[in-house]
């Protein structure tokens, strides 16, 4: 016994050391387009307080803004004042490391199987390497994930802090990812849906409906032979349900594929999402929790962004790789699965093929679903590797063989980013930036810019025609049908103009464009080079600006 608890100790060192330093292999040094934007609204609400957070100040457009996630924007403007790009690469490594640990946590209670969770959260791990950056969402998929172990502990244990944690964490995410704040109430839903199967199937609806059609023809029925075979039939119906109620009762016991609970904590559990979901109104976006990705949805912003794009399969052979392992196990043995761990299962498969984001979620959640499907195969079918190696990972030697491994794999892996910059040049106008702050009168000017370095130019103090909030500049979020305000579709004309779907000279007449600055080999800036109302201001590998002739009409 004493061994036994000296191998989990060894073991879970081994884990958490492992996940670090995967975490680090997997975390980009360079810094993201959404980043960008963050630290400056984060510095803006650190000089200016969140009492007034309703107008947006970083483009010229003078829309209305709500600030989704103020509270992250100013924790990553805090830590890159501080300590600079590298802190902000470090934040992104601890995040990443916190997540890791998260997961491997999810997969060990649900599977009881150290070896196990920790195979599969390095494999989820590497699922989410695309979505590892210092965006909200890193803090919010901890979040979620401490969300489902609250839930499953709560039902489990019935302790009421489990359920003080599941109040405190949607008024978090409220204010760090509003954005995101309903799909903390999906989660519940496989829980509650479970309990809802099962206890629809408990009611006997058939025979409830049988007696009650038996005793209407008791009343209204002459012949007393027939009369006398209903009511022998109406007497039977309590002891037929109890007969079927045994023999379901014994089913649950040895299921054939499928597990079912029925846990009446989850009507406690109802009554803590209710109570949740008020959580919602104390940020200070207002109802931007609850509207905000509803908005979005219905927006066409979601058309042009790649995250947003439907899932194609082939495109994804980890996901595919991964799908194929959950038939299997489902198909090819006998291992059972719980009704709730399959209701999360089909909705997050469902979700990802909707759009590829949320294939976030999947790694996540079906992690340590996979988990307990693997660990029960194991304890079936060959519980005897699963304790060799557990002796292995637990003893000095291997511990310290399986952290060199991941040691030497990471600084493998790590090979590629070290040497990459905090910001990439060739993607961002960095020397662009410095002209214009040099040489044009910025703060006055009104500039077009593309879709994909807005928000570097936003961070520069440049305002811009557009950034990678792509919410602000949708008609759903910058119109306001109550002070009769139309929403203007700056998101479609920025990609139209850049793509010379639209007559550039009208739509930046419109806008009373000033000045343009895009990429030096793109269509735009060929037909500006022949255009004489435009003249060529700066010019270098990467980025081009012009200055614009304005018009008499428009002065």
């Amino acid at each position: 016994m004493e061994k036994e608890k000296e191998q989990k100790i060894i073991f879970a060192i081994v884990a958490v050391v492992c996940i670090v330093l995967f975490a680090f292999a997997i975390s980009p040094k360079t810094l993201q387009n959404d980043t960008y934007y963050t630290i400056k609204i984060g510095e803006y609400i650190y000089q200016n307080g969140i009492s007034n957070l309703t107008e947006d100040v970083f483009s010229w457009h003078e829309l209305p803004y709500t600030y989704p996630h103020w509270l992250y924007d100013l924790g990553i403007f805090l830590i890159y004042n501080f300590f600079g790009h590298a802190g902000i690469y470090a934040s992104t490594i601890i995040l990443a490391s916190i997540l890791g640990l998260v997961i491997y946590m999810l997969c060990s209670k649900f599977s009881k199987n150290n070896i196990v969770s920790l195979i599969i959260t390095i494999g989820a791990m590497y699922l989410l390497e695309p979505y590892i950056a210092a965006r909200a969402q890193l803090l919010t998929f901890i979040l979620f994930g401490l969300t489902v172990y609250s839930i499953e502990m709560f039902l489990e244990t019935h302790k009421k802090r489990y359920a003080l944690y599941l109040i405190i964490i949607p008024l978090i995410i409220a204010n760090v990812h509003c954005a995101v704040f309903p799909f903390y109430f999906v989660l519940y839903l496989p829980y509650i849906a479970e309990f809802l199967w099962i206890s629809f199937i408990d009611l006997n609806l058939d025979k409830r409906i049988q007696k009650l059609f038996i005793k209407v023809l008791l009343k209204i029925c002459k012949r007393p032979k027939l009369k006398e075979k209903l009511q022998v039939k109406y007497e039977a119906i309590p002891n037929e349900i109890i007969e079927i109620n045994e023999k379901r009762k014994k089913l649950r016991e040895k299921p054939y594929r499928i597990k079912v609970t029925k846990n009446f904590f989850v009507i406690p559990l109802i009554f803590v999402m209710l109570i949740a979901a008020c959580t919602g109104i104390l940020n200070p976006a207002g109802d931007g929790a609850y509207t905000y990705l509803y908005k979005t949805m219905q927006g066409n912003t979601t058309d042009s962004i790649n995250e947003h794009q439907p899932m194609v399969l082939v495109n994804c052979e980890e996901f595919m790789f991964v799908l194929l392992i959950f038939l299997a196990i489902l198909i090819f043995t006998d291992t059972k699965i719980k009704l709730s761990d399959l209701f999360m299962l089909v909705g997050l498969t469902y979700l990802s093929f909707r759009t590829k984001r949320q294939i976030s979620m999947f790694a996540i959640f079906c992690a340590p679903i996979l988990a307990k499907l693997v660990a029960a195969m194991f304890d079936k079918y060959d519980q005897e590797t699963c304790k060799k190696l557990m002796n292995f990972a637990g003893s000095c030697l291997g511990a310290c063989v399986i952290i060199l491994t991941f040691a030497l794999v990471s600084i493998d892996m790590l090979k590629d980013i070290i040497d990459d910059p905090y910001v990439d040049s060739s993607t961002y106008p960095v020397s662009a930036s410095d002209w214009i702050i040099e040489n044009l009168d910025y703060k006055n000017i009104k500039l077009y810019n593309e879709y994909n370095y807005g928000s570097y130019l936003l961070f520069r103090g440049i305002p811009v025609f557009i950034d990678s909030r792509a919410d602000l500049y949708a008609p759903e979020f910058n119109g306001n049908p109550k002070k009769n305000i139309q929403g203007r579709d700056i998101f479609s004309d920025a990609l139209n103009i850049a793509g010379i779907a639209y007559n550039y000279k009208d739509a930046f007449e419109t806008y009373g464009v000033t000045h343009v600055i895009s990429y030096s080999d793109s269509k735009l800036v060929m037909l500006l080079s022949d255009d004489s109302d435009y003249k060529k201001l700066y010019d270098d590998d990467r980025f081009t600006i012009f200055e614009r002739a304005v018009s008499d009409k428009e002065i």
